[in-house]
């Protein structure tokens, strides 16, 4: 059993804060690294059967621009974070905070890798 951190409201609110810059450089490395990985698939796996795929020079702004987007709406669902830790954390323990914390910053870097993964599936089922 987890011991109560007596953290205020407040101090609460500054813990996830603090815990923001962390998330969002993850989202910013994981999506670079996606698109790194969506790159080489794409280069390696689709365009030899594809001709219509191309990665060109809108295509790389236009995606960053799109993941800039995404990046605002998963910092929106960050703060739900802070709000489910709020409200359902009762015994006001770290241990629920950082779990918390952990397991929608998991989630979060992980999604930007459907992309590549997507695509290499897309592969196996059309050219393979």
């Amino acid at each position: 059993m987890s011991l109560s951190s007596n953290l205020t409201k407040s101090e609460i609110k500054e813990w996830w804060s603090n815990k923001r810059y962390i998330y969002n450089l993850g989202l910013i490395l994981s999506g670079i690294i996606a698109f790194i990985l969506y790159v080489i698939v794409g280069v390696n796996f689709i365009m030899p059967y594809d001709e219509d795929f191309d990665i060109t020079l809108f295509t790389i702004v236009f995606q960053g621009i799109s993941y800039l987007v995404m990046i605002v709406f998963a910092n929106l669902f960050y703060s739900l974070g802070v709000i489910n830790d709020l409200n359902n954390n009762k015994e006001n323990t770290n241990d629920f905070r950082k779990n918390l914390f952990n397991l929608g910053f998991w989630f979060s870097v992980s999604l930007p890798f459907l992309a590549p993964l997507w695509l290499l599936i897309s592969y196996f089922l059309e050219f393979y």
